[in-house]
């Protein structure tokens, strides 16, 4: 165990400052490059050397004492949506990116990407939006085939939006309405998985600030398809060992909390590395950080997309803990702390 206290040493305004940044771009699955090249642009303060992989991920190479590589995963895509078609009122049909109950979206403003670069605003609404107009407004079932988007623009018809550049197959991104708050909580849209961006780069900084090199060579995969299910299906060949960064889901029977770090023993792809677990968990004890050990079923991660990809690797889960998950999410500064502690020690400290 290390005599150097890494929690009391991460630069927590530093990390809070880029996750406020990278929350307001916008960055469905596969419309990220805004939101790599402003991932590129960090890293490339500190001094990494980066690629940028066919797939559009950031890969960051961080050197170790050792050549033998680590990959540290979090991924910079959000849940979304597309333009599904236009409605003979000019109202649009949309199809979800990523998995969201729908009902998660009702009376959210949201923004259209037109393939040619303009922007336009609107709200998602169910087709029946009132009670004082439609009787059936509040039993009305609350699937993809009910909702659309009301544009800010004066439209009637459907060529009056297709006037503006929109088309199917553009890009919408909802609005965060990212709140950072004195009692440390932050609340947002898309912490899943931005605030686990954000945590690696807590790590770089903290690594910088201390002096310390890791054990193994860093690389850190900054992915851009994990909500539609392969973000690293594909690992370079040199990658044997992984840990994804991501959100820890809460409720039911779950024991993690918005001010922990979530090791994750199990999610829906199997069980995860039993020695690189158990280092998690031993570390986290020895070093008196908040964390869970949960079993998440009905999750998976870009570890989870690498195995099923065929990468021959061990791979293990973390992450701090965020309530509401795929819906209006919420988690603390205690558990980015946590995180970014966890990850530190397993990185330096010997076996």
């Amino acid at each position: 165990m290390t005599t150097w206290s890494y929690k009391e040493a991460i630069d927590l305004p530093y990390v809070l400052v880029f996750l406020q940044d990278l929350l307001a771009i916008p960055s469905p699955s596969g419309y990220c490059d805004t939101a790599l090249k402003r991932v590129e642009q960090e890293a490339r303060s500190f001094g990494f050397e980066i690629e940028r992989t066919p797939k559009q991920a950031c890969l960051i190479t961080v050197p170790g004492q050792s050549p033998e590589i680590l990959a540290l995963s979090a991924h910079v895509d959000t849940l979304g949506a597309m333009v599904r078609s236009i409605k003979p009122n000019g109202a649009l049909r949309i199809t979800p990116v990523g998995g969201y109950d729908m009902s998660s979206i009702e009376g959210e403003y949201c923004t259209v990407h037109t393939r040619s670069g303009r922007t336009i605003t609107g709200t998602i609404l169910t087709s029946k939006p009132s009670v004082h107009v439609y009787p059936d407004s509040r039993e009305l079932k609350r699937d993809e085939e009910n909702y659309e988007i009301r544009l800010d623009e004066c439209i009637t018809r459907k060529e009056d939006t297709e006037a503006l550049g929109i088309r199917t197959g553009d890009y919408i991104s909802f609005d965060p309405r990212t709140e950072q708050k004195d009692s440390g909580y932050i609340k947002s849209r898309h912490l899943d998985d931005k605030a686990g961006v954000a945590c690696l780069f807590g790590l770089l900084a903290l690594l910088k600030q201390s002096g310390r090199q890791p054990r193994l060579t860093l690389k850190l995969l900054i992915t851009s398809y994990e909500e539609v299910g392969h973000g690293a299906a594909y690992l370079p060949p040199d990658i044997h060992e992984m840990i994804a960064v991501d959100m820890g889901a809460i409720g039911a029977d779950l024991s993690c909390t918005e001010h922990d770090v979530s090791i994750c023993a199990k999610d829906s792809s199997g069980p995860y590395d039993y020695e690189m677990t158990s280092r998690l968990i031993r570390l986290a004890e020895e070093n008196r950080l908040n964390h869970a050990v949960d079993i998440y079923p009905r999750y998976g991660s870009d570890a989870s997309a690498a195995m099923r990809g065929g990468n021959n690797i061990r791979a293990a889960l973390v992450g701090p803990g965020v309530h509401a998950s795929h819906s209006m999410e919420r988690t603390h500064a205690d558990a980015l702390r946590n995180t970014i502690a966890l990850l530190a020690h397993y990185v330096t400290d010997g076996e």
